[in-house]
């Protein structure tokens, strides 16, 4: 009796039951769709922040650090009153923002640019007298304001953040400095001054207290980076390996263009201490500077390095933009 009442039951409600089935198949049919649309919609947007993330500086695979730590940079710009607009002013415009304290060094002070004038002439013979005192100065006004203390030229570009990543891993408080490493001219070689060179704490501070001395430092002459190098080796102070992981190049003493082509001076192959090498594959993933490239050059890389992205697929599927 009673099976045949739910029989009935079923015979009568049968089309009500069949259209409930297929709504509750429908139903778990569309939670899936949107699970795996919000996968995608994820995954789609990490790799939006992955790029802009690399755009902004952050590190790359290569050195095994995930975000920029809050090391203070000091950076002193070598320029003349002469290129103050040429040059100069596209560094204010551009990467000089990015260091926690930055100083035009010059010939003659210029209070509406700004610079500090330092008794120098200029010219190639007194780029040692300049090189000196822009550091002296560094020493004597921002030794306690600052990590790490970098020196450019004006036609130099510093990728401030890599710069940070890459000094993450040293004492500040110990003797050592880093640039594009020439190995000729003196013992443990030295730093290319185009390329940009950095020195710790306990470097400047070595230099600031015994640099004055013509015993320990020459104190004239032509190639200040030279002369810089020489005070460095005979205060103590090594010039560190600044290659990444796989060997491959941070500082450059010449334009982005030389490095990847190979379109070196003959002069370079018996400078440079990492064998010379050219092409992308040599370069690291996060350089931390280029020579050569002054003016409204340091826009382009600006706009090249910050500015930009690659939109790179998910591997969960196509473009959302292509989704049906």
């Amino acid at each position: 009796m009673g099976r045949m009442m739910c029989f009935a039951v079923i015979k009568k409600h049968f089309k009500t039951l069949v259209l409930g089935f297929i709504l509750i198949c429908c139903l778990l049919r569309f939670l899936e769709i949107g699970r795996n649309f919000k996968t995608r919609v994820e995954g789609q947007i990490a790799g939006w922040k992955h790029e802009r993330s690399r755009a902004d500086g952050a590190v790359s695979n290569d050195d095994d650090v995930n975000e920029a730590p809050p090391l203070r940079i000091s950076c002193w710009i070598m320029t003349n009153p002469k290129n103050l607009e040429s040059r100069s002013r596209y560094i204010q415009m551009t990467w000089g923002k990015r260091c926690d304290r930055v100083v035009f060094i010059s010939s003659e002070t210029n209070t509406t640019f700004p610079t500090v004038g330092i008794k120098v002439s200029e010219g190639r013979n007194h780029l040692t007298e300049k090189t000196l005192g822009g550091y002296h100065y560094v020493y004597e006004h921002h030794l306690d304001d600052c990590d790490w203390f970098f020196k450019a030229d004006d036609d130099t570009y510093l990728i401030a953040e890599n710069l940070r990543l890459f000094l993450a891993q040293f004492d500040t408080n110990k003797p050592i400095y880093f640039g594009h490493h020439f190995k000729t001219l003196i013992k443990q070689g030295y730093s290319s001054g185009g390329s940009g060179l950095v020195v710790s704490k306990e470097a400047l501070r070595r230099f600031g207290q015994h640099g004055h001395d013509p015993k320990i430092c020459r104190q004239t002459g032509t190639a200040g980076d030279v002369a810089f190098g020489q005070c460095m080796e005979s205060l103590g102070v090594p010039i560190g390996n600044s290659t990444d992981s796989k060997g491959r190049s941070r500082f450059h003493c010449l334009n982005p263009s030389a490095h990847i082509n190979g379109g070196y001076p003959n002069w370079y192959y018996s400078y440079d201490a990492n064998g010379a090498k050219k092409g992308i594959s040599s370069m690291s993933d996060h350089p931390i500077s280029f020579h050569y490239v002054g003016g409204k050059k340091q826009l382009e890389l600006e706009y090249l390095i910050y500015h930009t992205g690659a939109h790179v697929l998910d591997k969960a599927g196509p473009p959302l933009n292509n989704m049906k």
